[in-house]
Protein backbone atom coordinates (compact mmCIF):
# COMPACT_ATOMS: atom_id res chain seq x y z
CA UNK A 1 0.00 0.00 0.00
CA UNK A 2 1.51 3.26 -0.98
CA UNK A 3 1.62 6.43 1.31
CA UNK A 4 1.61 9.64 0.91
CA UNK A 5 3.51 11.47 3.83
CA UNK A 6 3.32 15.13 5.79
CA UNK A 7 7.02 15.42 6.05
CA UNK A 8 7.64 17.86 8.96
CA UNK A 9 4.70 16.45 10.60
CA UNK A 10 6.28 13.34 10.68
CA UNK A 11 9.71 14.70 11.39
CA UNK A 12 8.68 16.61 14.62
CA UNK A 13 7.24 13.04 15.78
CA UNK A 14 11.10 11.23 15.47
CA UNK A 15 13.67 10.58 18.18
CA UNK A 16 17.10 11.72 16.75
CA UNK A 17 15.50 14.01 13.88
CA UNK A 18 15.01 17.55 14.57
CA UNK A 19 13.42 19.93 12.42
CA UNK A 20 16.47 22.17 13.72
CA UNK A 21 18.69 20.24 11.84
CA UNK A 22 19.66 20.95 8.23
CA UNK A 23 19.77 17.66 7.01
CA UNK A 24 15.88 16.93 9.11
CA UNK A 25 14.92 15.96 5.09
CA UNK A 26 17.25 14.14 4.12
CA UNK A 27 17.37 12.26 7.34
CA UNK A 28 14.01 11.02 7.05
CA UNK A 29 14.07 10.18 3.33
CA UNK A 30 16.59 7.93 4.26
CA UNK A 31 14.33 6.25 6.75
CA UNK A 32 11.39 5.94 4.40
CA UNK A 33 13.43 4.33 1.15
CA UNK A 34 14.31 1.83 3.85
CA UNK A 35 11.03 1.15 5.11
CA UNK A 36 9.47 1.15 1.35
CA UNK A 37 12.01 -1.35 0.50
CA UNK A 38 11.39 -3.59 3.49
CA UNK A 39 7.64 -3.02 2.81
CA UNK A 40 8.07 -3.08 -0.72
CA UNK A 41 5.73 -0.59 -1.40
CA UNK A 42 6.39 3.63 -2.53
CA UNK A 43 5.71 6.97 -0.70
CA UNK A 44 5.63 10.32 -1.81
CA UNK A 45 7.10 12.75 1.27
CA UNK A 46 5.50 16.25 1.30
CA UNK A 47 7.62 19.48 2.96
CA UNK A 48 6.51 22.81 3.28
CA UNK A 49 8.97 25.93 2.59
CA UNK A 50 10.55 24.44 -0.28
CA UNK A 51 13.82 26.01 -1.12
CA UNK A 52 14.15 23.85 -4.09
CA UNK A 53 12.48 26.05 -7.04
CA UNK A 54 11.01 22.72 -8.93
CA UNK A 55 9.15 21.44 -6.04
CA UNK A 56 10.43 17.65 -6.65
CA UNK A 57 12.56 15.77 -6.48
CA UNK A 58 13.34 12.53 -8.85
CA UNK A 59 12.28 9.49 -7.38
CA UNK A 60 14.40 6.91 -5.16
CA UNK A 61 14.13 3.72 -4.35
CA UNK A 62 10.29 3.96 -4.17
CA UNK A 63 10.38 7.21 -2.47
CA UNK A 64 9.27 10.92 -4.17
CA UNK A 65 9.65 14.03 -2.34
CA UNK A 66 7.85 17.00 -2.79
CA UNK A 67 9.04 20.45 -1.64
CA UNK A 68 5.70 23.06 -1.43
CA UNK A 69 6.72 26.26 -2.48
CA UNK A 70 5.08 28.85 -0.15
CA UNK A 71 2.16 30.17 0.07
CA UNK A 72 0.62 26.66 -0.66
CA UNK A 73 1.65 24.35 2.31
CA UNK A 74 2.31 20.31 2.21
CA UNK A 75 -1.35 19.96 3.85
CA UNK A 76 -2.77 21.42 1.43
CA UNK A 77 -1.16 19.47 -1.09
CA UNK A 78 -1.85 16.20 0.02
CA UNK A 79 -5.49 17.04 0.73
CA UNK A 80 -5.58 17.76 -3.35
CA UNK A 81 -3.55 14.67 -3.57
CA UNK A 82 -6.34 12.13 -2.11
CA UNK A 83 -8.55 14.21 -4.10
CA UNK A 84 -6.97 12.89 -7.76
CA UNK A 85 -6.49 9.75 -6.20
CA UNK A 86 -10.63 9.62 -6.53
CA UNK A 87 -11.42 5.62 -7.03
CA UNK A 88 -7.80 4.69 -6.12
CA UNK A 89 -7.98 6.95 -2.57
CA UNK A 90 -8.40 3.57 -0.49
CA UNK A 91 -5.32 2.37 -1.80
CA UNK A 92 -3.28 4.73 -0.28
CA UNK A 93 -2.38 5.70 3.64
CA UNK A 94 -1.77 9.26 4.72
CA UNK A 95 0.78 9.61 7.30
CA UNK A 96 -0.32 12.82 9.62
CA UNK A 97 -0.96 13.80 13.08
CA UNK A 98 -3.04 17.32 11.42
CA UNK A 99 -6.44 16.95 11.90
CA UNK A 100 -7.61 18.81 8.95
CA UNK A 101 -5.10 16.43 6.94
CA UNK A 102 -6.71 13.10 8.87
CA UNK A 103 -10.18 14.48 8.30
CA UNK A 104 -9.69 15.08 4.09
CA UNK A 105 -8.02 11.88 3.97
CA UNK A 106 -10.85 9.85 5.61
CA UNK A 107 -13.09 11.98 3.41
CA UNK A 108 -11.28 10.92 0.30
CA UNK A 109 -11.60 7.67 1.64
CA UNK A 110 -7.77 7.19 1.99
CA UNK A 111 -6.58 4.98 5.34
CA UNK A 112 -5.08 7.46 7.80
CA UNK A 113 -1.89 6.59 10.08
CA UNK A 114 -0.92 9.10 12.95
CA UNK A 115 2.87 10.42 12.77
CA UNK A 116 3.16 8.65 15.92
CA UNK A 117 2.60 5.35 14.96
CA UNK A 118 4.84 5.68 11.54
CA UNK A 119 7.59 6.76 13.98
CA UNK A 120 7.18 3.78 15.45
CA UNK A 121 7.18 1.54 12.80
CA UNK A 122 10.24 3.65 11.62
CA UNK A 123 12.22 3.57 14.98
CA UNK A 124 11.91 -0.05 14.93
CA UNK A 125 12.93 -1.13 11.47
CA UNK A 126 16.03 -3.19 11.17
CA UNK A 127 18.70 -1.91 8.80
CA UNK A 128 18.65 -3.01 5.43
CA UNK A 129 22.06 -4.42 4.22
CA UNK A 130 23.25 -1.53 1.56
CA UNK A 131 22.39 -3.47 -1.20
CA UNK A 132 19.87 -6.31 -1.64
CA UNK A 133 20.52 -7.66 -5.08
CA UNK A 134 24.11 -8.68 -4.83
CA UNK A 135 25.35 -11.76 -4.08
CA UNK A 136 26.28 -12.54 -0.45
CA UNK A 137 29.39 -14.54 -1.99
CA UNK A 138 30.73 -14.86 -5.73
CA UNK A 139 28.61 -18.20 -7.68
CA UNK A 140 29.96 -21.02 -7.80
CA UNK A 141 31.24 -22.90 -10.91
CA UNK A 142 28.02 -25.09 -10.69
CA UNK A 143 25.50 -22.11 -10.52
CA UNK A 144 27.66 -20.45 -13.28
CA UNK A 145 27.43 -23.22 -15.34
CA UNK A 146 23.41 -23.88 -14.37
CA UNK A 147 23.29 -19.63 -15.80
CA UNK A 148 25.02 -20.13 -18.85
CA UNK A 149 22.86 -22.99 -19.62
CA UNK A 150 19.59 -21.15 -19.44
CA UNK A 151 21.34 -18.46 -21.25
CA UNK A 152 21.90 -20.52 -23.98
CA UNK A 153 18.67 -22.10 -24.42
CA UNK A 154 16.37 -19.81 -26.44
CA UNK A 155 12.93 -18.80 -26.09
CA UNK A 156 11.78 -21.92 -28.63
CA UNK A 157 13.52 -24.51 -26.81
CA UNK A 158 12.05 -23.75 -23.68
CA UNK A 159 8.13 -24.62 -25.68
CA UNK A 160 9.58 -27.67 -26.86
CA UNK A 161 10.25 -29.30 -23.07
Amino acid sequence: MPYLIDGHNLIGRMSGISLADPDDEARLLALVRTFCARERTTAIVYFDGAAIPAGKEAARAGVTARFVVPPQTADTAIRRHVDRLGREAPNWTVVSSDAAVARAARQGRARVESSDAFARRLADAPDLPDSLDKPEQPPTPEEIALWEAAFKKGPSDERRD
